[in-house]
């Protein structure tokens, strides 16, 4: 059978909409199935958000469980460990204030576990804090037999404030019904850091072992300042043994043990301090402290310190322990007052560079301070201070930009003598002498003015490094002169650099690179090439070393190299002739030359090795 498609007759129609039909068809199975997986997709989440709703509840549930139980045990461990000095209730905080400080005192061991700096902000505009949760004054005590306890395992009871002639007192006490007590006094006077504090024990030969009692005192040492890294360098636990003041480094952690004529122990950040100080002295302190590590700078810990405080009471049933806790700004002035030498932790000069803090104490200090007093400004108060410095400094720069000059005047004398001796640095040496001599200049007449203003420059870094004075104080494009400026933060971190752009830097290093381009235009060229390069060195170096500093020593720093600028071109071109320098060296030449015993014997030892090597030149010629 043949088919015969031509007879077959196909409507186009029909073939068009069953195509359509088709593809609407495959389309809604397509979508459908879609919908099916989203739909249980939402049923899926709907179902995990639910069963972590109910993980959520029974986690909380099984938290307050957890937390509810484990106070439950410290409450019985608490309860056994008191023995005769039976206390409950939940831990309550008193409140006692002066216009300086908001104490937050703990029933829990009666002592001060929070306290506020009513004047002083944190880096992130929250009230400045000392103490605070890990920040523990307490010791052990005997409370029946084969029984003791820590005085933060007892309830004491908060006597009320009494307010006094000059300030508040407030007491915690806590007794067996044998008569034996332990009280606690504070003294907070107006307008006062420092805190009073005495430790009262009734049937002290029960309470203590042996007679001791071990002070712990556990604090750590918040971050206050934007620069963690800084701070940490700024810190350390500081302390004062037989009347001499000394610290250590924060570093990576470390330890001390101290004698027993150790009068106060102290955690020192840069510009906050915490300080225990006995009454007489310890019988004996140590202390122990870590650092976090930069990985752990989110903690926003600067250190964690515990120290053992004793205290030798054998031999009285009844005894007072007199002690004082500052809790306070790192204001000089303000640690004077106290007369125990609490100011040495403003550390205005220490190691090589000790006797720098004298020049802080007598001079530089009394000059800010007098600035400060009538003008609100303190970047223009540093302005000040540095023409002041440059002002007495004059005699120095001005020997040295004259050595210089002579220097420049001799120049063609002493390139002659190179040519005449060539390779003899022996023959050189001696004759550059003698024309040194003869012309009246002192060789060393430029080194030493600048050596003698290193000092200077310690005692500055030292001085900006420590006067609490300039924290939050603003200036131009600087936020806090205490710390450094910042133009621009980069999103990554220059090694030796930073993360962040200073602008004072950049000013300073700038103005030390055309103060080094200035001598070099005019001082002749130098035959070393490395030390033709040298000098551009220094100011490169300065970018790096400044960029993390406070931004009033690099704003210090720039104004003196304008000065700097300022002065050398004053001089140089008006007041120093070298016309007049040159003709008083041949007037010098003329006069006769005395030699010093110094001198003499150099110029004996040069003219004996100039003998050995004229002979053993000799020699080798034969």
């Amino acid at each position: 059978m043949r088919l015969n498609f031509k007879n077959m007759n196909f409507d186009r129609n029909t073939i068009i909409g069953f195509v359509a039909m088709m593809v609407l068809l495959f389309g809604y199975i397509f979508f459908t199935q879609r919908q099916a997986g989203a739909l249980e997709q939402d049923k899926q989440r709907a179902a995990d958000s639910l069963a972590q709703i109910e993980a959520a509840k029974k986690k909380l549930v099984d938290t307050v469980a957890l937390k509810q139980d484990s106070a439950n045990r410290e409450t019985a461990a608490n309860l056994q460990a008191a023995g005769g000095f039976q206390s409950a209730g939940a831990e309550q905080l008193t409140v006692v204030e002066n216009e300086l400080i908001k104490v937050s005192f703990t029933n829990k061991g009666g002592y001060p576990k929070f306290i506020e700096l009513k004047k002083f902000k944190k880096y992130d505009g929250k009230q400045v804090v000392l103490g605070g949760a890990n920040h523990q004054l307490i010791y052990a005590v005997n409370t029946g037999n084969n029984k003791s306890a820590l005085t933060s395992q007892l309830n004491f009871t908060a006597g009320a404030v009494t307010k006094t002639a000059d300030g508040q007192t407030i007491s915690f006490k806590i007794a067996d019904s044998s008569g034996q007590s332990v009280e606690h006094v504070y003294t907070i006077k107006n307008n006062d850091y420092l805190i009073g504090w005495t430790i009262q024990l009734a049937g002290a030969d029960k309470l203590l072992t042996q007679g001791i009692l071990n002070l712990n005192w556990d604090i750590t040492a918040q971050q206050q300042e934007k620069d963690i890294k800084y701070e940490k360098g700024q810190s350390n636990v500081a302390y004062v043994e037989d009347g001499d003041y000394d610290f250590a480094a924060a570093g990576t952690g470390d330890s001390k043990k101290l004698g027993d004529k150790t009068k106060w122990v102290g955690v020192k950040q840069q510009f906050f301090n915490t300080t225990v100080l006995a009454g007489n002295t310890f019988s004996y302190a140590e202390t122990n402290w870590t650092v976090p590590t930069e990985e752990e700078d989110s903690l926003q810990k600067v250190m964690d310190v515990k120290s053992v405080l004793r205290f030798n009471l054998a031999g009285t049933t009844s005894a007072t322990v007199p002690l004082q806790l500052y809790y306070g700004p790192n204001d000089y002035h303000i640690l004077k007052t106290y007369n125990n030498s609490l100011e040495s932790h403003v550390q205005l000069g220490y190691g090589i560079f000790a006797f720098v803090k004298y020049i802080n104490r007598f001079v530089v200090m009394p000059v800010f301070d007098f600035f400060d007093k009538y003008i609100g400004s303190v970047g223009i108060v540093i302005l000040l201070l540095t023409f002041f410095i440059r002002l007495i400094i004059s005699p120095l720069t001005y020997s040295s930009y004259l050595s210089g000059a002579k220097m420049k005047v001799l120049r063609p004398e002493i390139d002659e003598l190179k040519k005449k001796h060539g390779s003899d640095q022996q023959a050189m040496s001696m004759e550059q002498m003698k024309l040194f001599r003869q012309a009246g200049v002192n060789p060393l007449g430029g080194c030493i003015p600048a050596l003698l203003q290193i000092p200077i420059f310690f005692a500055l870094y030292s001085f900006f490094n420590a006067n609490i004075g300039l924290r939050g104080e603003s200036f131009l494009w600087a936020q806090d002169l205490s710390s450094y400026d910042t133009i621009a933060h980069l999103p990554f971190n220059i090694p030796f650099y930073g993360d962040h752009v200073s602008l004072f830097t950049i000013t300073a290093t700038l103005t030390s690179f055309l103060i080094s381009a200035y001598n070099m235009q005019m001082t002749p060229t130098q035959d070393n090439p490395v030390m033709k390069y040298m000098i551009y060195f220094f100011p490169i170096m300065l970018l790096f070393i400044f960029n993390s500093l406070p931004s009033a020593l690099t704003w210090y720093y720039t104004v003196s190299n304008i000065v700097t600028l300022v002065l050398q071109f004053v001089i140089q071109k008006f007041i120093i002739s070298d016309e007049k320098i040159h003709a008083k060296m041949q007037e010098n030449k003329k006069k006769p030359v005395t030699k010093s015993k110094w001198q003499e014997r150099l110029e004996q030892v040069q003219q004996s090795n100039q003998k050995l090597k004229d002979m053993q030149n000799k020699g080798g010629k034969k």
